[in-house]
């Protein structure tokens, strides 16, 4: 599929399978053609400008978030009348889905929630965290290494990330088989449209919750020296206590959000590496180019293709006027490609100056408070693999030879990766 043949009316973006698994040719045509598009089918408003999109970021005001997890089809279960539906909204929150998690909160309770959420965060926090993400990878490495092959999604990430959460939370290593085996359920299938067989995250979640109210009553009960207590005590800007279950909820989706994200960008970073041997022999000689070359790759590639959002009382977009009730997709990972915003959007190049400027994580009150994390859990992972190996090198037997490869990817219009990354590499004698 190129550029030219894009007829955004006769492309569903949310169904076709050609634009799940490649998105760029949509993108490109929509941002030069459409930077702000009603969508006929669902009448979805998609967004691929980077200014319109950090309009939408930085107004909370007028565009909800608590559509955020949802799909293109927005059947709202209240008549639409006069011209702000907020309160509307609130009362119908359980009509939606992952209604009881903070990145669909609006202020004031997104406000109040995040003040917790970033308490357990803290930059002390992430730099104590750093030294068990380095312990981490090498203990990893050390069981993967010596096999000269591994399946890296599932073999690596998946693991490294829950537990990378599990710590910074202060889960006790002792319980950390558990969360590997709440989250050990194996890739799903084809992810497409809106009545899309979703990745299933309740159950997961349910058990989390159960976990940390148990650890939040008894930190309550007999406060200890350690990061849970910190939580089990947070309190609310005014100074009142959480119920158990709302930190159990904000702590919860920490894992969710690593599973969503993280791993994602860990394993297209790999892909690219495995993929380039030129890239590969830059990043092993100037190793601190490592950094750069994750934001380039979360600018072109981001995990996240985008999120829904509901316009709260009338508005206008990119010339379109928007009536309270619309249903609006930010499409960050189009608006990495922006060239108002990058200079030739469709070159990767490692030391581009404002890479980081990408929309990956958001930005406005919902920017992504695992971040930090995320970076640092990724930076750590490549180093750490360079460093040990001599080459990486996508196995062919799986993925087919160079120029023809058959990525085992997540088609999705919400979600871009690999379901599957099989690598070879030859481990640095010892």
């Amino acid at each position: 599929m190129t550029t030219v043949e894009i007829n955004p009316v006769e492309v569903d973006f949310f169904t076709d399978p050609d634009v799940a698994s490649r998105a760029e040719p949509y993108f490109d045509f929509m941002l030069k053609n459409h930077p702000v598009f009603r969508e006929p089918k669902y009448g979805v408003v998609i967004v691929t400008g980077y200014e319109e999109c950090l309009q939408v970021y930085h107004q909370p005001d007028v565009y909800s978030s608590i559509n955020r997890t949802g799909g293109p089809i927005l059947e709202l279960p209240f008549e639409v009348t006069g011209d702000d539906i907020t309160d509307l909204l609130e009362q119908h929150r359980d009509f939606f889905s992952s209604n009881d998690q903070i990145v669909t909160f609006d202020p004031p309770k997104h406000t109040d929630h995040r003040a917790i959420l970033m308490g357990l965060i803290t930059p002390k926090r992430l730099k104590e965290n750093e030294e068990f993400l380095k312990r981490m990878a090498d203990r990893y490495l050390d069981e993967l290494l010596p096999q000269g092959e591994c399946e890296f999604v599932w073999d690596y990430s998946k693991k490294y990330t829950i537990l990378a959460v599990g710590d910074l939370l202060g889960v006790p290593e002792s319980d950390f088989p558990m969360l590997l085996e709440i989250f050990s359920a194996g890739p799903q299938g084809p992810v497409l449209g809106n009545l899309e067989l979703q990745v299933n995250h309740h159950n997961s979640l349910e058990r989390l919750y159960g976990y940390f109210i148990e650890k939040i009553e008894e930190r309550r009960r007999e406060p200890r020296e350690d990061v849970l207590t910190g939580m089990a005590l947070a309190t609310f800007p005014d100074g009142t206590l959480p119920e158990p279950i709302e930190v159990a909820r904000i702590a919860s989706n920490m894992f969710q959000a690593g599973q969503e994200t993280t791993v994602q960008i860990m394993g297209i970073c790999l892909q690219r590496i495995a993929d380039d041997q030129g890239l590969q022999e830059l990043l092993r000689n100037e190793p601190k180019l490592i950094p750069a070359f994750i934001e380039e790759t979360l600018r072109v590639e981001a995990p996240i293709k985008g999120s829904f959002r509901v316009v709260k009382r009338p508005t206008e977009l990119g010339g379109l006027e928007l009536a309270p009730g619309t249903n609006v997709m930010l499409l960050h990972g189009a608006a990495g490609r922006d060239e108002k915003i990058f200079e030739n959007p469709a070159d990767f190049d490692v030391r581009r100056p404002n890479a980081r400027q990408h929309l990956a994580f958001g930005r406005g009150i919902h920017t992504c408070p695992g971040a930090p994390l995320a970076r640092a859990e990724a930076v750590f992972s490549l180093q750490r693999f360079l460093e040990r190996t001599e080459s990486i090198s996508i196995d062919e037997s799986h993925h087919g030879p160079a120029g023809a490869r058959d990525w085992d990817l997540i088609r999705s219009y919400k979600f871009r990766g690999h379901q599957h990354l099989y690598v070879t590499y030859t481990p640095v004698e010892q």
